[in-house]
């Protein structure tokens, strides 16, 4: 008579920015509830949010030379010091998280040459024998979605109750930065500048909605006090360098709604179940990368000539697909997210709302369902190294 099989020591790696690291969740999420023990390998920009996650027992970190706005330099050292962290864990499996346009590959052969027995990854690329199980995505697939999509195929699901939305660890009561009256958030930044508001123009929506009778509270990073304090002037309460991601996570979670663009704090609203005005610029898709599972509003004219081309500064004069959405606009739009949730803000991962903005003249909203929880095996799971 034989035994319950062990459940597997699991490494899941992206190596990507916070953001992408939020996005992960879900499919971390699946993955701790099959395994004994769940690491995550992120860079140095998704630790804080690694971190955060819900199921991580563990979080190692590598500046991978192959990823991120700055890539560091290859290092023997460095890579030395990654294999042998691996090595010292003694995974049984890894999934390797990556965005529909990367290759897992050097992932996976560092893996392989740690001695991790199975791994699995999307992967459009021939993997030779570095992929135990080279998966598929479907078209047009939110990069939460599909990160669950490969999990799943490994053989992870989500626990009965987990509707697959975003989620963080509880956060902290942040009332001692905030205040105890409603408050909207207005995130500026973006590591991107190309997706998000020129400075002027956000400046002007802060205006904006206090004239509109909001409270509003700017939010950045250490390296954004500048253009926070710029944008808060005398019409917000300016928080630019007051939070780690932990205590920003706070700050969402108790605001009404946050206006942000697509950056890794818009993910964070989602995942504490805040409503989203998404200032979404069209250098990547929407469908891939907008707010997930959380009530949201998309502005942005999404035709811009700019679309999908992965801009990182605004080729266009004027920044029109963001600069061009009006006070009336990004008004409506808070007014839409909050007008049953004044007592709820961050409760609950409600339906989601969309939507997305020609310029002066938005498109009625479209209701959309939580993201789907269903098998996310397809008939391009392939295992092995089959081309």
């Amino acid at each position: 008579m034989t035994g319950t099989p062990a459940l597997p020591r699991t490494l899941v790696v992206r190596l990507d920015s916070a953001g992408d690291v939020l996005l992960a969740g879900p499919a971390v999420r699946a993955v701790a509830a099959g395994s004994s023990y769940t690491a995550l390998l992120c860079g140095p920009q998704g630790v804080q949010a690694g971190k955060l996650l819900p199921g991580v027992d563990d979080v190692l970190v590598h500046d991978a030379p192959w990823v991120g706005l700055e890539p560091a330099r290859v290092s023997r050292e460095t890579t030395r010091q990654l294999l042998d962290a691996v090595t010292s864990c003694c995974f049984d499996r890894a999934l390797i998280l990556v965005s529909y346009h990367q290759s897992p590959l050097p992932a996976a052969l560092l893996l392989k040459l740690a001695g991790v027995p199975r791994t699995a990854a999307d992967s459009e690329d021939y993997p030779g024998s570095l992929l135990d199980l080279r998966h598929r995505r479907m078209p047009h697939r939110h990069e939460a979605r599909a990160a669950l999509d490969l999990a799943e195929a490994a053989g992870f699901t989500l626990p009965p109750g987990d509707d697959g939305a975003l989620r963080v660890t509880t956060p902290p009561d942040t009332t001692s930065l905030t205040g105890s009256d409603p408050y909207v958030v207005l995130h500026p930044g973006a590591a991107v500048p190309a997706r998000a508001w020129s400075p002027d123009r956000a400046r002007r929506a802060a205006a904006a909605l206090a004239a509109a009778g909001h409270r509003v509270v700017v939010t950045g990073g250490p390296g954004e006090r500048e253009l926070t304090a710029k944008v808060a002037g005398r019409h917000a309460l300016d928080l630019g360098g007051a939070t780690d991601l932990r205590h920003l996570a706070g700050v969402l979670a108790a605001a009404r709604a946050a206006v942000v663009g697509n950056t890794g704090p818009g993910h964070l609203a989602a995942a504490v179940g805040t409503p989203v005005v998404s200032l979404f610029a069209p250098v990547v898709p929407a469908e891939r990368w907008g707010p997930y599972g959380v009530r949201h509003v998309l502005l942005g004219d999404q035709r811009e000539r700019c679309a999908d081309s992965r801009a990182r500064t605004c080729p266009l004069p004027g920044h029109p697909c963001l600069d061009g959405v009006g006070d009336a606009e990004v008004l409506a739009a808070v007014a839409a997210l909050t007008a049953d949730t004044a007592d709820t803000a961050g409760t609950a991962h409600a339906a989601e709302t969309t939507t997305t903005s020609r310029r002066t003249r938005p498109r009625p909203a479209a209701s959309l369902s939580h993201p789907p929880t269903g098998t996310g095996r397809t008939p391009g799971t392939e295992r092995g190294a089959i081309v």
